[in-house]
């Protein structure tokens, strides 16, 4: 079944509610390295719940987890042959701070197609509305940019399809303005899966090697929080309510082991990022831009 361009744009992604608190906050901030250092006062702040003289701090990216729609995509009425889909681009623009615990709602709907073309596959945007529960403030606008690689080639004269996102920009050819080396866990893909992603890519070599890898693989996430705690180590002041938007292209998978090295540029106001697997000489997240919110 191939993609039916009306029936996916208005595709009806369910609505969700999930309560989060202290203990997932520690969770996910752990599964993306911090606390490696237990005298590391800059990251304690993120793993310990304190002596209630100051609430914790939390990472925003946390609602890449809390709230995300799920595996949507595999019901057959879509006609996307997810077994082919990749995680192309994440993007999240932060509206509030989070609080330690909250009720999140979440609203998702389908917000671009893009037909690349047949044999080059397609482009499938969510945009999603996390917001507190209990007082309706917007918390964060997530989009989540799926490469359908097998699903190209289904516009007409008729449903020709949307335009893509505006493109992210490449990283200045330049030596970085600062770097810093964040070294993952053999056993990081398994911690992080925690969160809720329970793809077994992630933890079987025998699901690994059916998917193409030769070991099990880190979540493209668990990068790109790691890219935000970066940013926000090197950037913010260690202050994660000055993180106002992040958003990356996936380049390639990383391997639980590997070292990321996180690169920084300041150009016109914004920071732009890559993440380096630093053994392999590998990019891993590409094109990243982040806006910096004042003290």
């Amino acid at each position: 079944m191939a993609i039916h361009y009306p029936s996916l744009r208005q595709w009806q992604i369910a609505d969700q509610r999930n309560h989060y608190d202290e203990t997932d906050c520690i969770r996910y901030a752990l599964s993306l390295g911090m606390g490696a250092d237990p005298m590391d006062e800059a990251d304690l702040r993120y793993v310990f719940e304190g002596d209630g003289s100051a609430p914790m701090a939390v990472m925003p990216t946390l609602l890449s987890v809390v709230g995300a729609p799920g595996a949507w995509a595999t019901a057959p009425g879509t006609g996307i042959d997810w077994m082919q889909i990749l995680h192309g681009e994440h993007r999240m623009r932060f509206h509030a701070p989070l609080a330690p615990r909250a009720q999140v709602l979440s609203q998702t709907s389908v917000s671009h197609v893009v037909d690349k073309g047949a044999g080059k596959g397609a482009l499938v945007v969510t945009r999603r509305s996390a917001s507190d529960a209990a007082t309706g403030q917007l918390l964060a606008t997530v989009e989540h940019v799926s490469f359908c690689r097998a699903d190209g080639g289904f516009a007409t004269a008729q449903h020709p399809g949307d335009a893509p996102l505006p493109a992210l920009p490449a990283v200045p050819q330049r030596e970085p303005d600062a770097s810093w080396d964040m070294p993952t866990l053999p056993s990081a893909a398994l911690l992080y899966r925690l969160n809720g992603d329970r793809n077994p890519i992630h933890a079987s070599p025998a699901a690994a090697r059916k998917a193409g890898f030769e070991q099990p693989i880190l979540h493209g996430l668990c990068t790109y929080g790691m890219a935000a705690r970066a940013i926000v180590r090197l950037a913010c002041g260690n202050d994660a309510g000055r993180l106002g938007s992040i958003a990356a292209r996936f380049s390639a998978p990383v391997v639980p082991g590997d070292t990321l090295t996180a690169q920084l540029w300041h150009e016109e106001g914004q920071v732009r990022f890559a993440v380096w697997a630093k053994e392999r000489r590998r990019m891993v997240l590409s094109h990243g831009l982040a806006d910096i919110l004042n003290a």
